[in-house]
């Protein structure tokens, strides 16, 4: 495990395409990055709100890995920004 890192840090790595997590942390696992990409609706639930083929950017953005192992979107809170509890997840 690295040594603790603070939140500019943490990024460099997360656009590294590392993942990292904070100590303080005890609902997630940790952050990591979603490249874009474009591609064609084929599926629900996009199918609901756009026609089938319709070509659709995906803009890059932070996935969270929870603690129990589900995947959502994450935007840094105040403290995740001021935190000096970073640390690159290797494992």
């Amino acid at each position: 495990m690295n040594s603790e890192l603070d939140f500019s840090e943490a990024l460099n790595l997360i656009r590294d395409g590392k993942r990292v997590g904070r100590r303080e942390w005890k609902n997630a696992r940790c952050v990591f990055l979603v490249h874009g990409s474009n591609f064609q609706v084929n599926r629900a639930p996009l199918l609901g709100i756009f026609a089938e083929g319709t070509e659709i950017t995906y803009r890059p953005h932070i996935d969270m890995i929870g603690a129990d192992g589900s995947v959502g979107t994450w935007a840094p809170s105040m403290v995740d920004l001021l935190g000096n509890d970073w640390y690159e997840v290797t494992e």
